[in-house]
């Protein structure tokens, strides 16, 4: 058992295809991951699962590789012991999480702009612009800049689970990219696709982030970094607070316009 809980996660479910659906039930979505390259004791460190299901977890996939005997399940280590219960986030990443309730808010109106999107007409080429700009200048050099310039180098960057946020981040400017190579091209039809797969890929991400990535992060974090963490944060949030402002001024007229109230205070 030993040898897969080295192999990366891609590699056992290539393998062993019902790995996936075990994962599944656990709330853990590998299968669907864009790296897939961490490895499968990794997968129980970072999602902090607690014992007894870490246990039954491991028993069910040691069942699949080795259906013809018993397999002994070893104890994954952790740096810090299993736990349950609410998420409780470092004020930094308490932050971060914040401001993905900002970008939800966006990502919430996106199926209803697209329900009668024709970049032929001013004002929808306009909306188009306006939500680039938000997802450029919020999304991206704000918010991500805060995750991939400051977060993720006080860890260590070759951790498969950073590249895989990182190639989500990628995945995400290409779609936006794709979005205005449409509206120069004049094709409805690829705008729209586009934003569907960019809300589709950042709702996922931020889930990842919300409820993996950053309880993790928060439970490898030394008090000293957390500080640095929130003092760095706190300047990039002097620096770009006419931007937070502006945009958030621009999810509230959104909200209005597509009456949205209802749904945003569900998210």
């Amino acid at each position: 058992m030993e040898h897969y809980l080295n192999k990366n996660i891609k590699e056992v479910i290539l393998a062993f295809p019902e790995t996936a659906d075990i994962l599944n039930e656990a709330g853990i979505s590998c299968a669907s991951c864009n790296v897939g390259t961490c490895r499968l004791k990794d997968v129980v460190d970072v999602h902090n699962l607690p014992l007894d299901e870490e246990q039954t977890l491991m028993t069910r996939i040691a069942r699949v590789i080795y259906p013809d005997r018993e397999a002994e399940v070893p104890r994954i280590k952790r740096k810090i012991p299993a736990a349950g219960g609410e998420i409780k986030y470092s004020p930094p990443l308490r932050n971060l999480v914040d401001e993905h309730t900002v970008i939800k808010r966006l990502l919430v109106l996106v199926p209803r702009i697209l329900e009668d999107l024709d970049i032929a007409r001013e004002n929808d080429r306009k909306l188009v612009l306006d939500l680039i700009d938000f997802i450029r200048s919020y999304a991206d050099r704000y918010h991500h800049a805060k995750e991939e310039d400051i977060l993720f180098k006080v860890l260590d960057e070759d951790l498969e689970i950073l590249k895989s946020m990182h190639e989500e981040h990628r995945a995400g400017r290409g779609h936006v990219q794709a979005v205005l190579d449409a509206l120069e091209a004049g094709n409805n039809q690829e705008a729209r696709d586009h934003l569907t797969a960019y809300g589709q890929l950042l709702t996922g991400h931020i889930k990842k982030e919300d409820e993996i990535l950053y309880p993790w992060i928060d439970r490898n974090l030394s008090v000293s970094k957390v500080g640095v963490l929130f003092t760095r944060f706190t300047e990039i949030d002097k620096k770009f607070s006419d931007t937070a402002s502006r945009q958030k001024e621009f999810i509230r007229s959104l909200e209005e316009i597509f009456n949205g109230e209802e749904v945003i205070n569900n998210v």
